[in-house]
């Protein structure tokens, strides 16, 4: 695959679990780029420990250091924008980012934004996505939208120090994606030589299943040896039962709202994007699981 002519490719969240896994495909590829890091000790490197081929690196404390954000963006064609972290002013980053590229002079930028986003989402986090969405339809640049499900990794992190996934969930199904699938379509829209094929379209990235988090448990126990299992909360109890983390009530609101928005069939649909894209078929939990063990290890250790 060849990059689309000598346009930069500005990675953002360069040091994260997808900046990682996109920068290093961009690089495989031939692909000028730019990481955007908070830490450039954790910019991403070669299997062989040297710096990325055809790469500089921009350091910036945080979307909203929209000065910082505009010297990273300078020359620069395209911005990969992923998500920032969660908190408070999560949508005042987003769009100081956006604001910073289309200061910059960015013709595109490629959002991973969150499945079923929209104003009235049940998930919380997916109204934020929205409202990114929104600002940057009004922006004037070029852009696409890559919608991912919850990530595979997300699904282990459910489970409590019991060996329970506990949550008002009912018997609703999540189509679970990994970090490879949508860092593979990323690379194919980023680099794709038809200039525009990608412009104004909304891309919904799962995996080739939904299932319920009594499965995904099930899946878990049977890797792990160990009786994981799922336990429906109400919704009174998952807020009580998060208070001991002490965390601010929007975060848990996400928290909470992550399960209502699977019991509500928000995450349940299947897209055949990623296969569209990519040309093959996305990765289930299952091969997921399998490819990636270490992430996973860690339930085996746990002891109730």
């Amino acid at each position: 695959m060849a990059r689309l002519g000598d346009d930069v490719v500005a990675v953002t969240g360069a040091s994260g679990r997808l900046g990682t896994r996109l920068a290093l495909r961009l690089a495989a590829e031939g692909a000028r780029q730019r990481l955007v890091v908070r830490d450039p000790g954790r910019a991403p490197r070669l299997p062989d420990g040297g710096p990325l081929p055809d790469a500089t690196t921009a350091v910036v404390g945080s979307y909203a250091d929209v000065a910082g954000m505009r010297q990273a963006f300078d020359g620069v064609g395209t911005v990969f924008l992923v998500s920032g972290r969660e908190g408070p002013d999560r949508v005042t980053q987003h769009l100081a980012a956006v604001d910073a590229a289309a200061a910059a002079g960015v013709e595109r930028i490629v959002y991973t934004s969150f499945a079923g986003a929209s104003a009235d989402a049940v998930f919380t986090l997916a109204r934020d996505h929205f409202a990114t969405e929104q600002h940057i339809r009004r922006s004037g640049l070029r852009w696409t939208f890559l919608r991912d499900n919850l990530y595979h990794h997300a699904i282990t992190t459910f489970v409590g120090q019991d060996g329970v996934i506990r949550g008002p969930a009912a018997s609703g199904r999540v189509a679970s994606v990994s970090h490879d699938d949508v860092a593979d379509v990323a690379t194919a829209v980023l680099l794709d030589e038809r200039e525009h094929a990608h412009d104004a379209r909304t891309y919904d990235l799962t995996g080739p299943t939904a299932m319920t988090l009594a499965e995904a448990a099930a899946v878990l126990a049977d890797l792990t040896g160990r009786p994981l299992r799922y336990e429906e909360e109400t919704v009174e109890q998952a807020y009580a039962s998060r208070e001991r983390y002490h965390a601010p009530r929007a975060e848990v609101e996400g928290w909470v709202t992550t399960y209502t928005a699977i019991a509500a069939g928000e995450l349940e649909t299947v897209s055949g994007d990623v296969e569209r894209l990519v040309g093959r078929p996305a990765r289930s939990f299952a091969q997921w699981l399998d490819d990636y063990p270490d992430q996973w290890a860690h339930l085996r250790a746990q002891k109730p």
